[in-house]
């Protein structure tokens, strides 16, 4: 074990037995150190003075004040990494997006039944995302740049045309937040596999919709990819491109995990590769696991520029590392450097087309009425 400082936790927890079970869980991790327990906010002010611990667990149902009012405080006065456990931050409750709107890194939610066997037999995956945690910033509102100057719509992308595929997962919702911040509204389409439970992604568009010069949004069967627009993958559907006379399509699919995983981020990067080949530009951002590894591979053998996020700014290095093992990834960047790279890319590998100017109305009457081919589809 190396000789770097111990991750320093402080437990917000009214129930005394859920206190004794995380500081166990902590405890029994090398690199890191329980350094106070509280059984609420109040109590907790005066401990997080004194100690400056680099990661909080909150609970959300407590005395004296709720969870969630103490984190909106928190992230106001002294912003600082929090993973939310509590039996309210159900993958599709409104307390969990709550909480991520608030600023919390992470939420966990507690076994309804078995509260003690069930954190104990969490206990390792609860450890990682505490350290994946400690190791970021906490996710502030960041403001939406400035506006640039008003375009008129452009037709859906035709199969030729270039596009960005993204995965990642733990460590991925500030990853993502950065690059797509950074991006131009003349971006080609991004479209992401972020591991997220069902219930949480559209909420995590929208986040995304209000920082950045994208338009983005939860991905919806069928619909055309748009230059300028980000798609997020459902948290229970496989994200795939299709492509059909018309232009790339969105396809979601509600078959097995793959990897473990659905949405899964080799699903997304073999339908690019199949579909797009060369065009498309695939990024591996930070995660734990080896999802997107060999799609990544395939996009490399389809001759497509592959991206993997580097070891320094990952929260976990895990799915990169894979890739990068693998022999998948072309380059390996910062993730402040991603951004620009994607951008060094134009939207589209022919020029634009006639009537680029047109009005909304005229587009979509032209995409109707002028179907484009597509060389990689049946005729």
């Amino acid at each position: 074990m190396s000789n770097s400082p111990k991750i320093k936790v402080l437990c917000i927890d009214d129930s005394a037995t859920v206190r004794e079970l995380l500081g166990r869980i902590i405890q029994a991790q090398p690199d890191m150190e329980l350094v106070a327990a509280a059984a609420n906010p109040i109590e907790a002010r005066e401990l997080i003075k004194r100690h400056n611990p680099d990661v909080l667990t909150l609970d959300i149902q407590m005395p004296r004040m709720d969870g969630l009012e103490f984190l909106e405080r928190l992230m106001r006065l002294r912003p600082m990494p929090v993973v939310m456990i509590s039996s309210y931050t159900q993958p599709d409750s409104e307390e969990t997006r709550r909480a991520f709107e608030l600023g919390a890194r992470d939420v966990i939610a507690k076994p309804k039944l078995g509260l003690r066997d069930g954190l104990q037999r969490s206990g390792a995956e609860i450890a990682e995302r505490i350290r994946a945690a400690a190791r970021s910033q906490p996710l502030l509102p960041r403001p939406r740049p400035k506006a640039e100057p008003i375009r008129l719509p452009a037709p859906a992308v035709a199969c030729r045309d270039n596009l960005i595929v993204i995965g990642a997962s733990t460590g991925g919702t500030e990853a993502i937040h950065t690059i797509l911040s950074h991006l131009p509204s003349s971006a080609p389409p991004v479209l992401i596999a972020q591991h997220m439970p069902a219930g949480f992604t559209r909420s995590f568009a929208a986040r995304l919709n209000a920082s950045s010069r994208l338009t983005v949004r939860e991905a919806q069967d069928g619909e055309p990819l748009l230059p300028g627009h980000a798609y997020i993958a459902p948290g229970d559907r496989h994200l795939m491109l299709g492509c059909s006379d018309r232009g790339y399509r969105i396809q979601l699919d509600a078959g097995p995990e793959v990897n473990r995983h659905r949405p899964s981020v080799d699903v997304l990067f073999r339908s690019a590769a199949e579909r797009a080949g060369r065009n498309a530009t695939g990024v591996l951002l930070t995660g734990m696991g080896k999802d997107g590894a060999a799609g990544m591979l395939a996009l490399r053998d389809e001759g497509a520029p592959t991206i993997a996020q580097d070891e320094a700014s990952a929260m976990i290095f895990g799915m990169p590392r894979e890739a990068i093992a693998l022999g998948a990834a072309t380059e390996v960047l910062g993730l402040d450097a991603i951004p620009a790279r994607l951008s060094s890319r134009p939207a589209a590998t022919r020029p634009p087309q006639p009537g680029w100017r047109r009005p909304a109305a005229m587009f979509r009457e032209r995409h109707l009425d002028e179907p484009r081919r597509c060389a990689q589809c049946p005729s």
